[in-house]
């Protein structure tokens, strides 16, 4: 009978690269293939699995990025895609491979973290991670006129305008100095992928690519990739219309000349932090949805 074998980090393997994609498919309906195909799946982005007979049966990932937190650049582990496979639950693997991680990873990272559903709040403390709180960021917003701007809605499965939107993103400043992430292209353009491919606009004279959606009378915005400061008041007479009351930053937005509001964010999902001595997220942030695994 052949053993159960630990393995990580096998993108270009195509035998476990295609379990690892059933498997999360199967779990999460999360299609991984093209990711990899077009290229976004990289040495950032690392598998701890347990394979049995060629198959995937038990994953934890660690996504390797940046953090900027109240202005300081912090390194960050984020765990993502913690799955087992249906036949082999209740027999420990997820515990086993999240040691794996904290093991490899030990004095590396001032910031370890991951987003789980409220199922599992007992589990993760068990390793060090604890509860923390995110904020949702929004303002009223009165409609005052309409600036003329050139808006082109990008096709993500346009070869040429999916290199624009990587190499824009790939030399973004950060949104905010209070809390965002750095170094997380490959997260963002899964989201443009698989998450917000209808969603995605450039704005030629701001020069900013805009991820976003009106809800009857809101402004969901998810992300703003520029290479400099905005002024985000002029962005958003040129995306929003009448219709709009409320404007929701789905991330820590950091601007001027916009008085914000914050609440508890009551999301599906909750952060769990394990902190390095001496580092701690700020009190009133929000980790920006289209870097979160």
């Amino acid at each position: 009978m052949r053993e159960m074998s630990f393995i990580k980090g096998y993108k270009d393997n195509h035998i476990l690269r295609k379990s690892y994609c059933e498997l999360a498919n199967n779990i999460f309906c999360i299609n991984f293939n093209e990711y990899y195909d077009k290229g976004f799946w990289s040495n950032k982005y690392v598998p701890f699995s347990y394979v049995y007979e060629n198959q995937v049966i038990a994953n934890v990932s660690v996504n390797i990025l940046d953090l900027i937190v109240r202005g300081e650049k912090k390194k960050a582990l984020q765990i993502g895609t913690v799955m087992t496979h249906l036949n082999y639950r209740k027999q420990g693997f997820a515990a086993d491979l999240m040691n794996k991680v904290l093991n490899d990873y030990s004095d590396s990272y001032d910031f370890m973290y991951l987003f789980a559903n409220k199922n599992v709040l007992d589990f993760y403390p068990k390793f060090g991670f604890s509860v923390v709180e995110e904020k949702e960021f929004y303002i009223d917003f009165f409609f005052k006129k309409n600036i003329d701007e050139v808006i082109h809605k990008l096709d993500i499965s346009n070869i040429n305008q999916r290199n624009f939107i990587h190499q824009f993103v790939s030399k973004r400043i950060p949104n905010s100095k209070v809390f965002s992430t750095l170094n997380a292209e490959g997260i963002f353009m899964f989201y443009c992928l698989n998450v917000f491919p209808n969603s995605i606009y450039y704005l030629e004279k701001e020069d900013v690519i805009i991820v976003f959606e009106k809800n009857q009378e809101q402004l969901h915005i998810f992300d703003i990739v520029s290479k400099k400061e905005v002024e985000i008041e002029n962005i958003l007479y040129k995306i929003a219309d009448s219709s709009i009351q409320k404007v929701i930053f789905h991330y820590t937005p950091d601007y001027s000349g916009i008085h914000l509001h914050n609440k508890v964010f009551d999301g599906s999902e909750i952060l769990f932090v394990k902190s390095s001595e001496g580092n701690e997220f700020p009190l009133d942030f929000r980790h920006p949805i289209m870097s979160q695994a």
